[in-house]
């Protein structure tokens, strides 16, 4: 089985993954998911995109992940940005935290990675009673004959092992595990949206996903990376491309 390492796509990962945009942070707010004030934590934080958006909005965030390049790049984004997240360098399954120490937790693009019963039941008991958990993805997606598709066909081709292509972007199987892990007030939303790309930023936001970038060896990614070009080049030649994208949540209540 292939093993992935996304402390290997630091650098690509910090300049081609932008992370959430600022719409996921509006309708967080509105929907009273996340609140000026909150303690929270990010889990799967990666280079900290959603801990550093809810820091920009007022909240006082730590960021957990494994992957000491990726909190490493957080960091310099982070002071960039003019905000202070803690960053906590372990898998949530051996963090430890004293229950009852977060308002907010939040899991963005990282949910499929982790023993997600061992992660509801943490999350559980992190939380305030009455705290959110926020598991949040941000998927592009393959239609037919697009730029996605056309990708997903040369990551396969390159990397069998890789089976998180052809999704809808849409994770209900999830629901049951948050709940049996003791929350309530199960809510999902979802939105789509174009995120617009030059073949650059495509190339290396392709580049730093689980696939490519954080399962392949150096000589591989090049030899990828080159061919995406050439396929761009031919079949989707107009700059920007604009790909689609959606965005998921499932928010939860902690019992008390």
């Amino acid at each position: 089985m292939t093993t992935i390492d996304f402390g290997k796509t630091a650098d690509d990962y910090a300049k081609h993954r932008a992370g959430f945009p600022a719409a996921f942070f509006e309708r967080l707010f509105a929907y009273r998911l996340a609140r000026s004030g909150d303690i929270g934590l990010d889990v799967g934080t990666g280079t900290g995109t959603i801990a550093r958006g809810l820091a920009r909005r007022g909240c006082v965030m730590t960021g957990l992940d494994p992957a000491a390049p990726l909190l490493a790049q957080a960091a310099v984004l982070d002071q960039t940005a003019g905000v202070q997240v803690r960053q906590v360098h372990s898998r949530i399954e051996d963090a430890e935290f004293p229950p009852v120490s977060f308002d907010l937790i939040t899991a963005g693009q990282c949910w499929n990675w982790f023993d997600q019963p061992r992660a509801a039941a943490l999350a559980h008991r992190w939380l305030q009673p009455g705290g959110r958990l926020v598991i949040a993805q941000f998927d592009w997606l393959p239609l037919a004959g697009n730029m996605v598709e056309d990708t997903e066909r040369l990551i396969r081709a390159y990397n069998p092992d890789w089976q998180l292509g052809g999704g809808t972007g849409l994770y209900p199987a999830w629901l049951r595990g948050v709940r049996e892990a003791g929350f309530g007030d199960l809510r999902t939303f979802s939105f789509d949206l174009d995120i617009s790309y030059i073949h650059e930023d495509w190339r290396g936001r392709i580049r730093a996903s689980a696939g490519v970038g954080a399962a392949l060896d150096a000589a591989s990614v090049a030899c990828f990376d080159a061919e995406l070009a050439a396929l761009l080049a031919d079949r989707h030649p107009e700059e920007p491309m604009e790909v689609p994208h959606r965005i998921w949540v499932l928010s939860a209540v902690a019992s008390g």
